[in-house]
């Protein structure tokens, strides 16, 4: 489907218009939205635009970085947003000219949507031109990467106060998922970042000079997303190590219970074992109260093991 809107000379705003129309003179610019388009509609980017057919080519391939190239008279722009749900990164595709914008997406945006709604009454954006309009797409798409983040980051608070009362193992499992959640999103993020570095260094597109400060914000705002990934990154991390911490002090503990409990039981066992040996000539087994003695002096040995035991600090 197409959504096309074109701005006249006397400042009038045309909607859903056909392509004819755009290309009269009295057009000072427009912007024509490829909203999940057909195959038929597809083709006009190369029959209509005449845009190259690399460029033409990236728009129908999902593994495309964010990127930035430059054609004779246009600039081609590959910017990612983020599905809330599963964290991919879905493609949406900028053709930025002097007097037209033209977006190309397969999949439903709701960043163009909302862009789209605010352009129509926004008399400032459409007076400042396809550049303009492109920043604020491209500052929608980065603003909605936040509400995913801070979801992460209270689900780590949660896991951080264990005021859940759910068992370790759940929670670690939950912290290794959310490991996994932020890497999908960094994988979004750092190359978002470095595509507004380039725009804002880059030396062949004068137009940007003029917007500068906006796409300034954009890449600000890129800066503290990726601070914020490599911090709750750093948080989980460091649960994790406290999670091996503890697990290994709590074998630990258990170790050195049993070893206590082996230790006392062994001269025990070594006693029992000699007299369990049935030879003739064992005096002890014939003294009245050989039995008794014997039982007496293992229990005055197991005694003085645990208080040595205790005395080394074993049981704190």
């Amino acid at each position: 489907m197409l959504h096309i809107y074109a701005l006249t000379k006397q400042h009038q705003l045309l909607h859903d218009v056909s392509l004819a129309r755009v290309a009269e003179p009295d057009i000072l610019w427009y912007w024509v939205d490829f909203d999940q388009p057909t195959p038929e509609e597809g083709k006009l980017l190369a029959d209509y635009f005449q845009f190259h057919s690399l460029a033409i080519e990236d728009c129908f391939h999902f593994t495309q970085r964010p990127k930035l190239d430059h054609y004779e008279d246009y600039h081609f722009l590959v910017v990612h947003s983020l599905d809330p749900l599963e964290l991919d990164a879905d493609e949406i595709d900028l053709f930025i000219g002097k007097n037209f914008l033209v977006t190309f997406h397969l999949d439903k945006s709701r960043e163009i949507e909302e862009v789209r709604h605010k352009f129509v009454g926004d008399r400032k954006a459409q007076e400042r031109g396809p550049l303009f309009v492109a920043y604020l797409v491209i500052d929608k798409l980065v603003d909605h990467y936040f509400p995913t983040l801070y979801q992460i980051e209270e689900q780590l608070d949660i896991i951080e106060e264990n005021t859940s009362g759910l068992k370790i193992k759940t929670l670690m499992d939950q912290v290794f998922d959310i490991r996994g959640d932020l890497l999908k999103i960094r994988r979004t993020i750092v190359p978002m970042r470095d595509l507004l570095y380039r725009i804002l260094n880059s030396e062949r597109v004068d137009e940007y000079k003029k917007h500068r400060v906006y796409f300034t914000d954009i890449h600000d705002h890129l800066l503290k997303l990726t601070e914020m990934i490599d911090s709750n990154r750093e948080m989980t991390a460091d649960l994790r190590d406290s999670y091996l911490s503890l697990n290994s002090n709590r074998m630990n503990s258990i170790m050195m219970v049993l070893t206590m409990i082996t230790v006392i039981f062994m001269p025990l066992t070594l006693i029992a074992g000699i007299y369990g040996m049935n030879f003739d000539n064992m005096p002890e087994l014939r003294m009245e109260y050989g039995y008794f003695a014997v039982l007496g002096f293992m229990v005055t040995l197991a005694v003085l093991m645990i208080m040595w035991f205790k005395r080394k600090g074993w049981f704190d």
